[in-house]
């Protein structure tokens, strides 16, 4: 398979305190992979790294065989999602407009072509019908999939997501990963989540991120990588539908 994003001997530090420690790391085209880790793994980091929003103490990556500078053009990204102003006057289209903005130069128009962008990325996501609604007028899973819409715009060929079903229920978390899925038929993707059973169900190889980076090229997730990863003891994991794991109780007489 033909890699598309490869990260060598890569180190990311905040002032004098290492992020991100030796990571070696290749995402090939069409791959789905999922990143786990505990809160302050580096996971976040890691994609503004790709994103060139951070820039790596050392360490060599590349993107479609060019720069992150070049080859963040190839890359569409969701953060996770955070409150905000839900009186704030913008629409549905409005938003996912805002991924054109990549395309465009200096002070020049939206034009027919990214007008037919735009409706086609809201069909994708099954938006298309809400997209003069005010975004705050949406639900949690409903702005999660305008979001998705609005990193198709920019028509990436690698996609990178933050928790994107953070805060949503579980039916919503279903259909957001059977849109994922629909897209891996045509692009690559990267996503965080902190929800083991539902992305080990749904992706198709599993990292392990703290600090340093575990990826075996499989979704098996065994006690040594969430021994590794989590630094804490580990009782069971059942694989299965959903995958559960579960840490050592205290015993009390």
């Amino acid at each position: 398979m033909k890699p598309v994003i490869k990260l060598a001997n890569i180190y990311v530090s905040y002032g004098k305190t290492d992020v991100l420690e030796n990571i070696n790391f290749q995402v090939n085209e069409l791959d789905f992979i999922g990143i786990i880790g505990p809160n302050g793994a580096g996971k976040s980091t890691l994609l503004k790294t790709l994103l060139g929003l951070i820039t790596p103490k050392s360490g060599d990556i590349s993107i479609m065989d060019s720069p992150v500078s070049q080859g963040r053009k190839y890359i569409g990204y969701v953060p996770q999602v955070l409150e905000f102003d839900r009186a704030f006057p913008i629409l549905v289209e409005d938003v996912v407009r805002m991924g054109r903005l990549s395309k465009k130069r200096l002070f020049h128009r939206y034009n027919s072509h990214d007008e037919k962008i735009v409706r086609h990325c809201l069909e994708q996501v099954g938006m298309i019908k809400l997209r003069s609604r005010s975004i705050g007028e949406l639900s949690g899973g409903e702005r999660q999939r305008v979001y998705i819409a609005r990193a198709l715009a920019s028509q990436p060929q690698i996609l990178l997501l933050d928790e994107p079903t953070a805060n949503v229920d579980s039916k919503v978390q279903k259909n957001i990963y059977e849109l994922l899925k629909e897209l891996n038929e045509y692009m690559t993707i990267l996503l965080i989540s902190h929800d083991l059973g539902a992305i080990s169900t749904h992706v198709k190889t599993i990292a392990c991120l703290n600090r340093s980076l575990y990826y075996h090229q499989d979704k098996l997730i065994t006690a040594q990588m969430i021994q590794e990863t989590y630094q804490c003891p580990i009782d069971l994991i059942a694989h299965g539908i959903p995958h559960r794991v579960l840490s050592n109780h205290d015993q009390h007489n």
